[in-house]
């Protein structure tokens, strides 16, 4: 696994051959069909074994956080803290979204995108939750359209740093974004109510 993740990082997702990872992890080449099946298998679990890991280093940098202040406050610094870590993870972000454009042709990268997907909403969900900026709620639904807003907000992000980082939105620019959104709801709520 950690041969496939190097070759993952080094080499990105559609480069690697079976041969690389073999090189990389000094095994041989019919270990990796016996304990994955296939090249693929193994890179699919390695790139979400690597993402994973990535977001529970954020969970755990993130702990560190403002505690007492507001949620906007907390929103800017969660942001600003995974904008911060980026340079570090910025091939393994390149490896995703190479694995992006086999999904028409492989369909087991399809599928093991489609289930880092899943756990990357439910993982949103967590870091927001441990810095206090969402209650808990026992709707379903409720818990997968925030997850799916914060896995937007990620992906959206990191495509923004991937192809033009000089531009990309900070920490700071979202939560003004944010405070611009709830502040016209809230005018046109209250344009609504007192209409």
């Amino acid at each position: 696994m950690i041969g496939a993740k190097r070759c993952l990082i080094e080499k990105g997702y559609a480069r690697t051959t079976a041969r690389d990872i073999v090189a990389m992890s000094d095994t041989n080449l019919a270990s990796i069909g016996y304990h994955y099946g296939s090249k693929d298998a193994l890179l699919n679990k390695a790139l979400v074994e690597a993402i994973s890991e990535s977001g529970l280093e954020l969970s755990a940098a993130l702990a560190e956080g403002e505690r007492g202040a507001g949620p906007l406050e907390r929103f800017e610094t969660v942001w600003t803290r995974m904008i911060e870590q980026f340079p570090s993870e910025r091939q393994l972000w390149l490896a995703t979204f190479e694995a992006f454009a086999q999904v028409d042709h492989v369909p087991v990268v399809q599928e093991a995108l489609a289930d880092g997907m899943e756990q990357g909403r439910e993982g949103a969900v967590e870091v927001f939750k441990e810095v206090g900026m969402f209650k808990e709620t026992t709707d379903e639904a409720t818990l997968r359209a925030v997850g799916s807003f914060y896995h937007a907000l990620v992906t959206g992000v990191i495509a923004q740093l991937l192809v033009d980082p000089e531009h990309a939105p900070t920490g700071k620019d979202l939560a003004d974004a944010l405070r611009a959104i709830v502040a016209t709801v809230h005018r046109d709520k209250a344009e609504a109510t007192s209409a």
